[in-house]
């Protein structure tokens, strides 16, 4: 008897490579549930700007693609967890772009962590999160 797996890969056609490249899946379907990968705020460029505001509005952009990307709606975010290199300085800017991001309620739940660095040089924000599929 083979096992059903209880959770799939979710790949958007634009994320492909780096699936195959990384070895991780952008989203995987759990459920009701799409868990999201974290994302960094690079530019068109694949770099990250030097001005942290930009950088963090570019990571919720890169976030909504992934979410939609993956079939599912923004309006239905209702979690997001974000990593920080120099939190307390970068703060202000990441809620200025969050609130940008998600201007109207419900505001999903949110957990900020300060780390030392991300895997994308001179990232100063990664962000993932997990997307409701129930409507």
């Amino acid at each position: 008897m083979t096992a059903v797996a209880s959770w799939e890969p979710v790949v958007p056609p634009d994320q492909q490579k780096t699936y195959d490249r990384f070895h991780f899946a952008p989203g995987v379907r759990v459920g009701d549930l799409l868990l999201l990968s974290g994302v960094v705020g690079t530019g068109p460029d694949r770099k990250v700007p030097a001005d942290a505001a930009a950088e963090f509005t570019h990571a919720f952009a890169n976030l909504r693609a992934t979410v939609e990307g993956c079939g599912a709606s923004w309006d239905d975010l209702c979690e997001i967890t974000s990593y920080h290199v120099d939190l307390a300085d970068h703060l202000g800017a990441f809620i200025a772009a969050k609130d940008a991001a998600l201007p109207h309620p419900p505001s999903p739940a949110w957990t900020a962590i300060g780390v030392s660095a991300l895997v994308q040089p001179g990232a100063r924000v990664e962000i993932r999160a997990t997307v409701s599929l129930r409507r």
